[in-house]
């Protein structure tokens, strides 16, 4: 991966969805460091605040990207402290696993206005300032996104949805010189098993399953992640349309 100490983060702002926890905060705090304005948002206040907590660089804003009444105003906020807004990190993401039988239509609806839905609106409303800098959108999708599994069929559809969304804006946006990539995460250290609502004997069964299966015979850390995303973020790359697997080989076993 090309290290970017060149880039001129002091100049930029960024906006990072699901930054309350796990990989929205690694990649918020990464960015931060090396001198970028940084808006996190969630819906959980307690949780942006402990993000914030880890650099002044790094400002919450409480908000459902879900929301179409929300969207404006992270936008809104996100111009606040250099009026501009560079980079956009579509990481918000919800799983609600079931079989087919038994998924709820609120669940499945949930995780589409979450996972695919939200990105679409918010991306929609940064788009006249990604423009005008030559700005960039990196899509936090899954290796779920392509690899098939019984139990979470539509949390899988959604970020497949993503997925192709990636490519597809990549090409209707390229001739505004905004790149669109994605990183598709394998199995993560990010407090996500718990969100979905497994019990701790679920979670440490599933987990010790996937460590069985990664070949590099571990789960993932969000600081294994936040760097690629950095790396695909950077306005001065030449690369767009690409979905980067960060899993351990996860998806190829």
């Amino acid at each position: 991966m090309i290290e970017d100490s060149e880039s001129k983060w002091s100049e930029r702002t960024a906006v990072v969805t699901g930054g309350g926890s796990g990989i929205g905060r690694a990649v918020a705090i990464d960015l931060a460091e090396r001198g970028a304005d940084v808006l996190v948002v969630g819906r959980r206040a307690d949780a942006l605040a402990a993000t914030a907590g880890h650099h002044p660089g790094i400002r919450p804003h409480v908000a459902d990207v879900g929301r179409s009444e929300d969207v404006a105003t992270i936008i809104d906020a996100a111009l606040v402290e250099r009026g501009r807004l560079d980079v956009l990190v579509n990481n918000a993401g919800l799983g609600r696993p079931a079989a087919l039988g038994d998924i709820t239509s609120e669940d499945a609806a949930l995780m589409w206005a979450t996972n695919v839905l939200g990105p679409v609106l918010l991306t929609q409303a940064a788009l006249p300032h990604l423009r005008a800098d030559g700005g960039s959108i990196v899509n936090v999708s899954s290796t779920f996104g392509a690899k098939p599994a019984p139990g979470i069929s539509v949390y899988g559809a959604t970020k497949a949805a993503l997925e192709q969304l990636t490519r597809s804006w990549a090409l209707e946006l390229a001739a505004h010189g905004v790149r669109v990539n994605a990183v598709a995460p394998g199995p993560t250290e990010s407090g996500a098993l718990t969100a979905m609502g497994l019990s701790p004997d679920e979670i440490a069964q599933l987990e010790a399953d996937e460590r069985a299966r990664i070949p590099l015979g571990r789960r993932g850390r969000p600081e294994d992640v936040a760097p690629w995303i950095r790396a695909l973020a950077d306005p001065t790359r030449w690369v767009t349309g690409q979905v980067v697997g960060v899993d351990g080989g996860y998806l190829i076993a």
